[in-house]
């Protein structure tokens, strides 16, 4: 069933790459776009296999369509920030919602109410974590990563505290990472600044995928 599961996520991914990747080259949506925003089909192909990774790490749980609804989220908004270094409000805001409603339904048929808890805290936890940065440090956090934080708190609390802690400390290594690693090739200069959004989502698809190696 798992096998069957997992084929069609990939399909299912490839469709929803494609329709990602038409919306992220029209962006900002008012008519000035056109295209693709990666020649297909790398984008496609991405999302296909993230789909599959996701259903392998959870199995066929009533949590899935959740944390496949922030996958094909995630990409958009990847594709979004790196072109245009924005996150959207009209992407994450219906993302939080219908995350948030499939979290509920899966925690009611399931009777997963301490699941469910455990994520609306770690959507506050980490989004007033990223606000409170943000305030601190106004040029290296937006708005958009405090919002997109409030969006990934939701599937990171719902495995634990553990994963959500993993998840928001990940974003920043990722971060740092890649700023080294494009500094040392000369991408970069010292000044520029990159988008934080693509760090964050990757950071936290770790945290998901490293999860099932946690204690506990």
């Amino acid at each position: 069933m798992t096998g069957l599961v997992v084929a069609v996520a990939a399909v299912v991914g490839l469709v929803v790459g494609s329709a990602v990747n038409r919306a992220a080259g029209a962006f900002p949506w008012d008519g000035s776009g056109s295209g693709p925003a990666v020649r297909p089909p790398l984008l496609e192909l991405a999302t296909a296999a993230l789909f599959a990774l996701v259903v392998l790490r959870l199995g066929v749980v009533w949590a899935l369509p959740a944390f496949l609804v922030v996958t094909g989220v995630g990409v958009l908004l990847a594709a979004v920030d790196l072109r245009h270094r924005l996150l959207p409000n009209r992407v994450i805001a219906p993302a939080v919602v219908a995350t948030a409603a499939l979290l509920t339904v899966a925690a009611a048929v399931g009777g997963s109410r301490e699941e469910l808890t455990r994520a609306a805290l770690g959507a506050v936890v980490l989004f007033a974590g990223y606000l409170v940065l943000a305030l601190i440090s106004p040029g290296g956090l937006g708005m958009g990563d405090v919002k997109l934080a409030g969006l990934l708190g939701l599937p990171l609390g719902w495995l634990g505290w553990d994963v959500l802690l993993l998840g928001a400390v990940a974003g920043f290594v990722v971060q740092a990472a890649l700023a080294l690693l494009l500094l040392a090739t000369r991408r970069i200069g010292r000044k520029a600044e990159l988008p934080f959004g693509p760090a964050m989502l990757l950071g936290a698809a770790i945290a998901v995928g490293w999860s099932g190696t946690l204690p506990g």
